[in-house]
């Protein structure tokens, strides 16, 4: 299985970080063998990967930055890097190799603090693999200051280090990053492909990998979610019968009261793990004793990780109502299909009663305002008004159409 084998329906793509990978190949081995590197290379130091959400921005940097660290022996009898076998490769991919770094906001923006030691290292040269490679998946996340310490970083790159930015559009970066980096566009998969992936790779069965393909527009993270985990599904369940629930002011406030909670139980399960796991290793590295109690000098660093970690709830959460909103707007976008009779294949075909239902009990004006009143309530969870406040806001809108 080669690294490129996760990348759906990106064949441009991968055919241009395949060449690059080969390309980086004769460089390491010419650097180590004394001989002139090739000339007119595809490799270069800094990437950026941009398309929209569920294209896999982060899967292709990271099977690009797994060919890079590829150690296969293959490689020497004419191979193409990235195999996915060997140890580079399968410790990139994981995100445990020790010269491939991942930053990504911990709440809605990556801070200095969080890119300091990550620039320093980009300085440095490979301690066990063949390049140093720095993987930012949120670069539009970068603050004024975080971005200019990758901008020094870009612009005066150690000879062995790749940087790999992802971000929804090459705009969300800085004119000055975006000048120094090759742009990769990745496009959103057909859903055909990624239900068949879903069958091949994840073993679900066709209806099932059919239907979550087809409610995630060819978002591929939520769609392989969708198809393996029950509570998402019964979660988007719920966000679909939301428009039959506000005809009146107590359904839209006991409907937006759901939304939340569901988002805010979501974020919280998600968190649990990785949360408790984070707290244990910090407290062995700083020598807890019996009983759990720390050593001196240390409580600052537990403030530091508890606030760390209260920002990537916030953030989470934020994320898992941006979900449910996605899915409303989804089941409106079928609505108004459905009145303009357009021959757009609908998202939400296992609702398509509810949805016949809207379409004749409305006007395609209304439907245009309510998708309107969820880009409203985004727009404002973004100035961080309360979760709760902005949902209201926006099921009352629902309500009035």
């Amino acid at each position: 299985m080669a690294v490129w084998d996760d990348l759906v329906g990106q064949e441009r793509v991968i055919a241009e970080l395949d060449a690059a990978a080969r390309d980086a190949d004769a460089l390491v081995t010419a650097a180590g063998s004394g001989t002139p590197p090739p000339s007119g290379s595809k490799m270069t130091h800094a990437w950026l990967f941009t398309g929209p959400p569920g294209a896999g921005r982060v899967t292709a940097a990271r099977a690009f930055a797994a060919a890079l660290q590829c150690t296969s022996p293959d490689r020497a009898l004419g191979g193409a890097p990235g195999c996915g076998f060997c140890d580079g490769c399968h410790t990139a991919l994981l995100g445990t190799h020790a010269d491939v770094s991942t930053v990504a906001a911990v709440g809605t923006q990556i801070l200095a603090e969080d890119m300091r030691d990550t620039v320093r290292k980009s300085y440095t040269s490979p301690a066990t693999g063949r390049w140093q490679v720095i993987l930012v998946e949120d670069a539009e996340r970068l603050n004024e200051k975080s971005a200019n310490a990758v901008l020094k970083a870009v612009e005066e790159p150690a000879p062995r280090t790749v940087w790999l930015l992802c971000a929804p559009s090459v705009e969300d970066v800085l004119p000055t990053i975006r000048s120094r980096c090759r742009l990769l566009t990745l496009s959103t998969p057909a859903v055909e492909a990624v239900a068949d992936m879903l069958v091949r790779r994840d073993g679900i069965e066709p209806e099932l990998a059919a239907t979550a393909a087809r409610a995630t527009q060819g978002h591929i993270d939520r769609a392989r979610r969708l198809a393996t985990d029950p509570r998402a599904r019964e979660r988007r369940a719920a966000v679909l019968k939301v428009p039959l629930r506000v005809e009146d002011v107590g359904g839209c406030l006991k409907a937006a009261q759901e939304l939340v909670d569901a988002a805010a139980e979501d974020s919280k399960q998600l968190a649990e793990e990785v949360d408790t796991k984070e707290t244990d290793e910090l407290k062995a590295a700083l020598g807890a004793q019996s009983g759990g109690r720390m050593p001196r000098g240390t409580a600052g660093v537990m403030k530091d990780l508890e606030d760390k970690q209260k920002r990537r709830r916030t953030r989470s959460q934020r994320d898992s109502l941006d979900l449910a909103l996605t899915e409303l707007t989804g089941v409106y976008r079928d609505v108004l299909a459905l009145q303009l009779g357009s021959r757009v294949a609908l998202a939400n075909t296992d609702i398509q009663d509810a949805l016949e239902r809207l379409a004749r009990s409305t006007s395609p004006e209304s439907t245009l305002r309510r998708i309107e009143a969820i880009g409203a309530c985004r727009d404002a969870l973004d100035r961080n008004v309360a979760p709760l406040l902005a949902v209201e806001a926006m099921t009352l809108a629902l309500r009035a159409g």
